[in-house]
C-alpha cells in the first residue's frame, strides 16, 4: 500500500485539496496522510485545524512553521526542517502539494531532494505577484502535475515539462461547489450568527511585492466600506507579509452593525455565503474561480490577481478610495451571470484518483527530464 502524504497550509488550500484526501483516505490501495502546518496552528486566523480534525482523517500530523519574524525565507526554512524530519520518520511515496504558498515549495523541495514523487495541484497558473514565482518552481520541483485547465498544461510544457506527467483535472473545489452536501443558507447564519438578510463579502489579502504600501491601501479600502451602506461579511486575510496591516485596520469595523468579522469560515459555509451574497470585494481567487461560476459580482481591487482577471463581467479598480467607492455605488446594477469557466466540470476528484491509480504513474523517472520545444 502506497503512503501519499498531502501538505496543507492555510484554509484554502484545504478547501482545495480536501475531497482529493477524503478519495485517498477511503482507497483499499493508498494509505493517506496530511502534514498539517501554517496558518492552520495560528489561534488570530480561526486556529483552522479544528476543520481539519472534523473530517476524521485517519493520518494527521501537524507543525508549527510561524516564527516571530514574519517572513517567507523563515517560514520555508523552518518549514523544509519539520516536513524534512517527518518524511524521514514516514517514508512516503508521493507528496500532493498545492499552488503557491512557501509551504508548498517546502514540500517540493523535500521531495525532490529525498527522491520521493512530487506531485503538484494547479500548477501552471498566472498570479503576477511573487506567488507566481513560488509556483513556477515548484512546478520545476514537481513529477506529477495536476492541472485546472489546458491553458496552464501548455505553460507547463512550454516550461519544459514532460507532456505524460501533466493531467487536467479541473479545480478540485468546483466539486464541493456543486455537491449536495452544502449547508443551507440559515443554518450558516444562524451558525455564525450573521443577522443581515443581504450582505457582501470582503476577502482582501497583503501583496507580498507591495508590502510596504498595504498599510495604505487597507486605510483606503476600509474608509471607502465604512462610507458605503451594504453590509458586509469580514474575513481575515491570510498571514503573508502586511496581513497585520489589514487585521489592526480592520478593528475599525468591529463595532458596526453592518460588519461581522470573521477569522475563518468553514469552506462549506463559506460557500454557501458565497452563493447568496450580493458580491463580493477584495482581491482573493475566490472572485476569480468561485464567483463567477455562481453568478456573484466581483469587485477586484489591485495587482494581487492581475493576471488572472479575464472574466470581462469582473470590475477591477485601483487602490484609491475614490475608484472604490465608485465601484461600490455601482455595483447593485451591475448585471452578471453564472459562467462555465474554465476550471473544470466538477469531477477532478474521481479523475484525480483515476491517474494515481494507474500503475503508469508511479514508473514516471524520480531523475526529470527536460522537454525540449
Amino acid at each position: 500500500m502506497k503512503k501519499i502524504l498531502f501538505l496543507t497550509g492555510t484554509r484554502a488550500d484545504f478547501g482545495k485539496i480536501k475531497s482529493l484526501i477524503s478519495i485517498v483516505d477511503e482507497s483499499p490501495y493508498f494509505e493517506a496522510h496530511v502534514f498539517v502546518t501554517g496558518m492552520h496552528l495560528q489561534q488570530e486566523y480561526g486556529y483552522t485545524l479544528i476543520e481539519i480534525q472534523r473530517c476524521d482523517f485517519k493520518n494527521v500530523y501537524t507543525f508549527e512553521n510561524h516564527t516571530h519574524e514574519t517572513t517567507m525565507d523563515l517560514t520555508l526554512a523552518k518549514t523544509i526542517e519539520g516536513l524534512s524530519a517527518y518524511c524521514k520518520k514516514l517514508e512516503p511515496d508521493m507528496i500532493v502539494v498545492h499552488g503557491d504558498r512557501v509551504e508548498t515549495l517546502a514540500g517540493a523541495i523535500v521531495g525532490s531532494l529525498n527522491n520521493i514523487l512530487v506531485a503538484h495541484i494547479e500548477g501552471g497558473e498566472l498570479s503576477g505577484t511573487v506567488d507566481e514565482l513560488i509556483r513556477h518552481s515548484v512546478s520545476k520541483l514537481s513529477h506529477i502535475h495536476f492541472v485546472s485547465h489546458d491553458e496552464a498544461a501548455k505553460r507547463l510544457i512550454q516550461m519544459g515539462e514532460m507532456e505524460s506527467s501533466v493531467f487536467t483535472i479541473g479545480s478540485p473545489d468546483i466539486d464541493i461547489m456543486f455537491s449536495d452536501n452544502l449547508p443551507d443558507l440559515e443554518t450558516v447564519k444562524k451558525y455564525y450568527e450573521i443577522n443581515f438578510e443581504d450582505y457582501a463579502i470582503v476577502l482582501f489579502h497583503p501583496v507580498t511585492t507591495e508590502a510596504s504600501d498595504m498599510k495604505l491601501y487597507t486605510e483606503n479600502f476600509v474608509s471607502a466600506l465604512l462610507e458605503d451602506t451594504h453590509n458586509y461579511i469580514v474575513i481575515f486575510p491570510n498571514n503573508d507579509l502586511g496581513s497585520q496591516f489589514i487585521i489592526d485596520e480592520y478593528l475599525n469595523l468591529k463595532e458596526k452593525k453592518r460588519f461581522r468579522i470573521f477569522p475563518s469560515l468553514r469552506f462549506e459555509y463559506f460557500l454557501t455565503l458565497l452563493k447568496n451574497s450580493q458580491f463580493i470585494i477584495g482581491n482573493s481567487s475566490a472572485g476569480i474561480r468561485e464567483a463567477p461560476y455562481y453568478g456573484i459580482p466581483v469587485i477586484n481591487i489591485g495587482t494581487r490577481q492581475q493576471n488572472r482577471v479575464v472574466n470581462t463581467e469582473i470590475i477591477n479598480v485601483d487602490y484609491t478610495k475614490e475608484s472604490i467607492l465608485k465601484a461600490l455605488g455601482n455595483i447593485d446594477s451591475h448585471k452578471t451571470q453564472s459562467l462555465i469557466t474554465n476550471f473544470g466540470k466538477g469531477n477532478s476528484t474521481q479523475l484525480f484518483i483515476n491517474a494515481i491509480e494507474d500503475k503508469t504513474i508511479w514508473e514516471i523517472n524520480h531523475q526529470k527530464q527536460f522537454r525540449d520545444s
